[in-house]
């Protein structure tokens, strides 16, 4: 018999800095109209200098754990999603175990861009099928402003840094959120359509290189966008075909908070009426792995996700990577 897995705990942080779209017209040729029309964002928090993305994951982690009454010391495993790491090496799971004051944890980073938070809960329900006494932490945290081009308007005005956090036990408990199903999949063939590619071994950088365009988000928006809404239509439909459900058995859809356009045709496409999809990305932008963890804990704090309630969870990210996420409330 499978090992289920259960939320206990969720939490998000952004940093306290706001960048509105007026203040990206000072920094970039642009315009609040252009913006808004076009993605829906208005404003995203920007990590203050030398603020890193473990800095961001400890503030969420610890909110997860007090939510859900597990200490620091009780963790088994940090599972990090990321793809702005503190640095190389050590990898940031083991930066954000030191900062929560856990320690002889596995801990360890996954990287699949903004699909770090399902690749990594659903890496924490493998842990423990392995481990039923584990308590695993799964944070996904990016510092997206650190690796934006500020002179490329097609992307600049997209990303915001986040982290949302979660612990999972394999007791349900009394409010615990059962991981019912998950479909995550993943297509190499597009990867350079979507990059940050510069000082990676296939793009070195010797002492005294100048640091080019090649070390930011570079992305080809429109062929990524028609990839994206196929790719997550697809997944959640799989899904919950293959556990005998409907669209009309879900309570919310929370997609990745990429931008308006894509939240709108995928929740189209899954026929889903739109005061049932999740969307702040308004307010946050879109921060790669963090989306929809911090969808998910907002979700939770305001009262709209609620016990009882189905929730879909769909993403998609560089490599291409996506998929979706059953979660019962």
């Amino acid at each position: 018999m499978t090992t289920k897995a259960y939320i206990h705990g969720l939490g998000f942080h952004v940093p306290e800095k706001v960048l509105t779209n007026a203040d990206m017209e000072r920094i970039v040729e642009t315009s609040d109209e252009w913006i808004t029309s076009r993605t829906g964002i208005r404003a995203r928090h920007v990590a203050a200098e030398g603020e890193c993305a473990s800095d961001l994951g400890a503030v969420a982690s610890r909110k997860a754990l007090a939510s859900a009454g597990v200490a620091p010391e009780e963790l088994t495993h940090i599972i990090c999603g990321t793809c702005t790491p503190d640095s190389y090496c050590p990898n940031t799971a083991t930066r954000l175990e030191h900062k929560i004051g856990a320690s002889g944890c596995m801990a360890f980073d996954i990287s699949a861009a903004c699909s770090g938070f399902l690749y990594s809960l659903q890496a924490g329900r493998a842990m423990l099928a392995l481990e039923p006494s584990a308590k695993v932490l799964v944070c996904a945290v990016e510092v997206m402003t650190s690796r934006v081009n500020w002179g490329d308007r097609t992307t600049c005005v997209l990303f915001g840094d986040g982290s949302g956090a979660a612990v999972l036990t394999s007791e349900k408990g009394e409010n615990g959120v059962e991981l019912v199903d998950a479909l995550l999949e993943s297509d190499g063939q597009y990867g350079d359509l979507l990059t940050i590619s510069g000082g990676g071994s296939a793009v070195p950088y010797k002492l005294g290189d100048t640091v080019g365009e090649s070390h930011f988000i570079q992305m080809q928006g429109r062929e990524v966008f028609k990839v994206a809404v196929r790719s997550m239509v697809s997944a959640c439909e799989r899904l919950l075909e293959k556990n005998s459900m409907t669209i009309a058995d879900v309570d919310w859809l929370v997609p990745h908070q990429a931008n308006s356009r894509i939240i709108e045709a995928v929740g189209k496409k899954l026929e889903i009426p739109t005061e049932r999809v999740f969307v702040n990305v308004d307010r946050y932008g879109n921060t790669s792995a963090a989306s929809v963890g911090i969808a998910l804990a907002e979700g939770v704090q305001n009262g709209d996700i609620r016990p009882g309630q189905t929730v879909l969870v769909t993403t998609f990210g560089g490599g291409f990577t996506w998929g979706a996420f059953l979660l019962r409330f």
